[in-house]
């Protein structure tokens, strides 16, 4: 990546592994006309700038996924129109919503992974070819990878063992009180199998702020130590549920095997904008822009379920932090 990844100093006196940007949120609920929420969204290296796509709730409280384009990564134009999908490796492109995008490049082409509406939850999957459109625009949908229900999707940047790798999460189809992390391998990006468990939920007295459900976040980033997760994790208070986000370490040829795994977490609601919203009290991370050789990360995340924030770290610190803190 050639960009410069957004960037802010450690406030003074702060002793935190990961802080927040003093701007925060960088995108509001209201950044479109149409909008009641933007949240849960992912942004990637594109061209000179960045490209992303965002999670847009619009007034009728309807999911669906849209386009944006920034020059620095922090101040976005969002497209007024979601994208609309054309026949990839497949003709259905049945969708009831579409929420909670990630994207990532893998070889040649930036592939989309959404909760896809068919039947209830499930994980879709798109692509935008980069060797035919350079503008973002341009999606081709996939088959559904797992049968309903099914949620956070998130691919690994490379192949792993000559396959395509994701992490999901089982689920149910409403406001899942349960939830573990899976790895599933596909030779094609259509069928998909060798289904394996990553990481559980953790006993209450272990690491309380995880113990209910736990779910993959940012795409995962290759360093020396491991492939660093950023996860969110999920208690079940006498207020309901509340989201936090850790890390974790996997093996970079077995991904399924746990190295490390944070006990305290890196980041939990603790602003304004991340404890009221339309959903309070969440912190749920989606993106992860990085520089191996700055040692930077930048990590975008839904706050409230309402606007997008934005949350600086040392890539380093934070796979020292999760080996030496590690359950």
């Amino acid at each position: 990546m050639s960009q410069k990844i957004p960037w802010q100093e450690r406030p003074a006196g702060c002793t935190d592994v990961m802080w927040r940007y003093s701007e925060n949120p960088i995108i509001g609920r209201y950044d479109i006309p149409t909008s009641n929420s933007i949240f849960n969204s992912a942004v990637v290296p594109f061209g000179d700038g960045y490209a992303g796509v965002f999670r847009c709730d619009n007034k009728a409280v309807q999911m669906n996924i849209f386009a944006g384009f920034s020059k620095d990564a922090i101040h976005w134009e969002i497209n007024h129109e979601p994208i609309v999908m054309k026949g990839g490796n497949t003709d259905f492109l049945h969708s009831e919503y579409k929420y909670d995008p990630r994207v990532t490049f893998i070889e040649d082409r930036y592939w989309v992974t959404w909760c896809n509406g068919y039947c209830g939850p499930t994980i879709g999957i798109a692509y935008n070819d980069d060797h035919y459109t350079f503008d973002f625009k341009e999606f081709f949908q996939c088959e559904n990878a797992f049968l309903p229900f099914n949620r956070n999707g998130v691919l690994f940047p490379e192949k792993i063992n000559g396959k395509y790798a994701m992490l999901s999460r089982p689920s149910d189809n409403g406001h899942t009180p349960f939830g573990d992390i899976f790895i599933s391998y596909s030779p094609d990006m259509k069928y998909w199998g060798e289904h394996r468990c990553v990481m559980k939920v953790t006993p209450f007295i272990d690491s309380a702020w995880q113990c209910t459900k736990i779910g993959a976040g940012a795409v995962p980033i290759k360093t020396k130590d491991g492939w660093l997760l950023f996860y969110h994790g999920v208690i079940n208070t006498c207020n309901g549920f509340r989201y936090s986000m850790g890390a974790a370490l996997l093996d970079l040829n077995n991904p399924s095997k746990v190295i490390a795994r944070t006990q305290p977490y890196l980041l939990a609601p603790a602003t304004l904008y991340e404890t009221t919203g339309d959903v309070p009290n969440v912190v749920f991370p989606c993106a992860a822009l990085h520089s191996i050789e700055e040692d930077k990360v930048a990590v975008y995340y839904g706050a409230a379920d309402t606007v997008v924030g934005v949350a600086f770290g040392r890539i380093s610190e934070i796979v020292k932090f999760t080996k030496g803190n590690s359950l």
